[in-house]
């Protein structure tokens, strides 16, 4: 079975209710709800959160919440990888065979199907534990700088000052929108990123973490825009 997992604590604070606060005319929530369904590749789509007012939106939306999330891991200390796990073996526990498992993130309306599809396309090879959605950096980071105490700055990698940008390695990061995974390595001890995983590469401009309202605001417009031009399409 392919399970779509979509952690959704209650309790944020710097955007309160963040998980189900309206954007663009409907719970946030519901983007990553309504694009795992149209999808038609899960078995199951299950919300995990500690919250009811949470769990009631997503019913409404479509997924499941068979259960409320334990407290131990729903507090702002909990790693994404321990929700999952618990979820997992939930699932396990219960009855279901449970091969791919696809952590969805609650707050990431810029997720697209064909994005999800390529990347358990990648999973499926047998090749990688895990598959993460990420972008590149707009600039090497090998030519970072910083400020140090005498309001100088100097170079995080001296060595490369001389460097052609396009002599360095592509740099990449977390896009904050998805990672597959096999339902084995949800299981194991996390390894963070490894040999054995790989990663999908998502359009910077289609990626935007949202933390604070003026992430929310572009996220808002980016969202406005892609609509726009699959119309024009």
């Amino acid at each position: 079975m392919n399970i779509a997992i979509i952690p959704a604590r209650g309790g944020s604070k710097r955007i309160l209710k963040k998980n189900i606060k309206n954007f663009l005319g409907k719970p946030i929530i519901s983007y990553s709800i309504e694009l795992a369904i149209k999808s038609n590749i899960f078995d199951k789509i299950i919300v995990s959160t500690d919250d009811e007012e949470i769990a009631k939106v997503a019913i409404e939306c479509g997924a499941e919440v068979p259960f409320l999330r334990p407290k131990n891991i729903s507090d702002d200390f909990s790693g994404v990888h321990s929700v999952v796990d618990h979820a997992v073996r939930w699932l396990i526990d219960h009855g279901d065979v449970v091969n791919n498992v696809c952590c969805l993130f609650a707050t990431a309306p810029l997720i697209a199907q064909d994005d999800l599809l390529e990347s358990l396309v990648k999973l499926k090879t047998g090749k990688w534990e895990s598959v993460v959605a990420a972008a590149e950096f707009s600039s090497p980071i090998f030519r970072a700088f910083k400020y140090i105490e005498n309001g100088g700055i100097e170079m995080f990698f001296p060595k490369y000052y001389s460097s052609r940008s396009q002599d360095l390695p592509i740099s990449m990061y977390d896009a904050g929108q998805f990672y597959w995974a096999t339902s084995k390595t949800c299981m194991a001890p996390p390894k963070g990123f490894s040999k054995n995983s790989t990663a999908l590469i998502i359009p910077s401009w289609r990626v935007q973490d949202i933390d604070t309202i003026e992430d929310w605001k572009r996220a808002e417009i980016i969202y406005k825009l892609i609509q726009e031009e699959n119309q024009i399409k």
